[in-house]
């Protein structure tokens, strides 16, 4: 009986040997390390950089520098003249002896790089991490990272601004269009004698649709300057930009960090009772408005949230129609309330 076991285990156990034996022969070539220096790929790759340019390892930088003159006027591509014992045997063609020997002073040039590759001379057996130093300083950015990130920041604040101006313009043109800004600009403009100077040198220099824009013109520099105008009205600052969010971003976070540990100590662990303040920060976050459409309420819309007690969270989440409050954009807002242009 275990005379047949061990027939019908032999051909099973004789098929699983070959497999057991390539199992490290194809281990072997990803586990081996070369033993020798120069491995194609790095550097100058199977030739040695201080033999391509003819110089000692202890060369000094004006030799190297003399040495890669010579041989880049020799092998240039375009004053390159064969040479006796130039041919299979000899140096390459042109083209790949200049391109070796720009390669080699590449790598000798530089203090770091001629260290590693020093270093990889002298220790071939460290294989990966020759691959490593070569890809990493190769890889590497040109230009400091820090550079290039201040270039962006500075290029879309600058973007940010002259758009932001863009769009302040359009809309004190649209609020010179709305009853509320424009009767209050006009009776500015009369108080001041403004539209009265225009008309009176209209009479003998310029025609009804000069007067026309110059008194426009009155009307929305007296809405600029005059009336306070919230919300996404306002006009640009310059602490906006996101280069001076940038700088500022430190101190709003520590302001962020006091304004929140003040928040938990008055009112969760001493129950204090909400101020005006408080009870309007509620009820823009549960409302979902951010601070500039928050101000571009009327004072009468935000007096009536007041009154409703919209900070209370079962207040708020009564029937939206009852509350008078409809969706818009995203965010919540009183029936009556003018939207943004």
């Amino acid at each position: 009986m275990a005379a047949r076991l061990a027939a019908r285990g032999g051909p099973e156990a004789a098929g699983r040997r070959p497999w057991l034996l390539l199992t490290p022969l194809l281990l072997a070539p990803l586990l081996a390390r070369p033993a020798e220096a120069l491995v194609e790929g790095l550097y100058c790759g199977t030739r040695d950089c201080y033999e391509v340019l003819g110089v000692s390892r202890s060369a000094s930088k004006a030799e190297i520098a003399r040495a890669y003159r010579q041989l880049a006027r020799r092998y240039h591509p375009d004053r390159y003249r064969p040479e006796p014992g130039d041919g299979p045997g000899g140096a390459p063609p042109s083209a790949e002896a200049f391109l070796l020997v720009a390669t080699a002073y590449e790598t000798l040039k530089d203090e770091e790089t001629r260290k590693d590759y020093d270093y990889m001379l002298d220790h071939p057996e460290e294989y990966y991490s020759h691959y490593y130093h070569y890809y990493s300083r190769r890889l590497a950015p040109k230009v400091d990272v820090r550079v290039v990130i201040l270039v962006s920041v500075c290029a879309i604040s600058v973007f940010q601004y002259f758009s932001w101006w863009n769009s302040y313009n359009k809309a004190i043109s649209y609020l010179a269009t709305v009853p509320k800004y424009r009767i209050q600009a006009t009776e500015i403009a009369k108080e001041q004698g403004l539209l009265k100077k225009a008309k009176e040198k209209g009479k003998n220099k310029k025609s009804k649709e000069e007067i026309r824009d110059e008194e426009e013109n009155i009307i929305k520099n007296i809405i600029k300057s005059k009336i306070d105008i919230k919300g996404g009205y306002q006009k640009p600052q310059v602490r906006d930009l996101l280069l001076f969010q940038v700088i500022l971003a430190p101190f709003h976070l520590c302001s962020y960090i006091a304004w929140y540990c003040r928040w938990i100590y008055n009112f969760n662990i001493k129950g204090k009772e909400y101020g005006e303040e408080e009870r309007l920060y509620l009820i823009r976050k549960s409302m979902k408005m951010s601070q500039s459409q928050f101000d571009s309420l009327e004072d009468h819309q935000k007096e009536t949230f007041l009154k409703r007690e919209l900070w209370v969270k079962e207040n708020y989440e009564k029937p939206r129609e009852k509350l008078g409050l409809v969706k818009a954009g995203g965010s919540l807002m009183l029936i009556g309330s003018q939207p943004n242009p």
